[in-house]
């Protein structure tokens, strides 16, 4: 079964920066997609990012873009979300989760296309 682990979160000032990690497991096959998502307090879940394995074609929601940055080791079957000049309004809880359909398609439906989820780790930025 896979298992998706993250790391990396903490707290940091506005402006600062941080580097999540989601370490992946149990896929059985090579074509899969990560995505990173968030949910701040009181609000809906959000996509962030997400990467595929197959070409690393990647896809970045509009407030991530400039920020951060998602980047994969295939190898280590681990992805990376860098995150620069944090604001206040990207504390959240992020967690990582995978589409192994081969289609990408959890990146834009997450309920129906995402199949499996990590617990999360919280990133707050104080003002």
């Amino acid at each position: 079964e896979v298992q998706l682990v993250e790391s990396g979160g903490g707290l940091v000032q506005t402006g600062g920066s941080l580097r999540l990690s989601c370490a992946a497991s149990g896929f059985t096959s090579d074509d899969y997609a990560i995505g990173w998502f968030r949910q701040a307090p009181g609000k809906e879940r959000e996509v962030v990012s997400c990467i595929s394995s197959k070409d690393g074609s990647t896809y970045y929601a509009d407030s991530a873009k400039g920020r951060f940055s998602i980047s994969s080791d295939n190898a280590k079957k681990t992805v990376y979300l860098q995150m620069i000049d944090l604001k206040p309004e990207d504390t959240a809880v992020y967690s990582c989760a995978a589409d192994v359909s081969g289609t990408g398609y959890g990146c834009y439906d997450a309920d129906n296309g995402m199949h499996y989820w990590g617990k999360g780790t919280l990133v707050t930025v104080s003002s």
